[in-house]
C-alpha cells in the first residue's frame, strides 16, 4: 500500500470521526450516520490495500525460489 493511500484513508477516517461526533453533539442523526459510513469506507479501503500487499508478498516469495 502506498503512502498516499495510507494518508488518504487515514484522512477519510478522521473526517468521518469528526462528522460522527458533530452529528452526535448536535443531534443530527444523518450527519452521524454519514460519519460512520465514511469511517467504514476508509477501513474497507485499508483492508483491501492490506490484502493486496499480502498477495504481493506471497507472489514475490514464489518468484524468489
Amino acid at each position: 500500500m502506498g503512502l498516499g493511500d495510507k494518508v488518504g484513508n487515514a484522512a477519510e477516517e478522521a473526517a468521518g470521526k469528526v462528522k460522527e461526533k458533530t452529528g452526535e453533539t448536535t443531534g443530527d442523526r444523518d450527519l452521524q450516520a454519514e460519519g460512520q459510513g465514511d469511517q467504514s469506507r476508509a477501513n474497507l479501503k485499508q483492508s483491501g490495500e492490506k490484502v493486496k500487499d499480502a498477495a504481493k508478498g506471497v507472489s514475490d516469495s514464489f518468484k524468489g525460489h
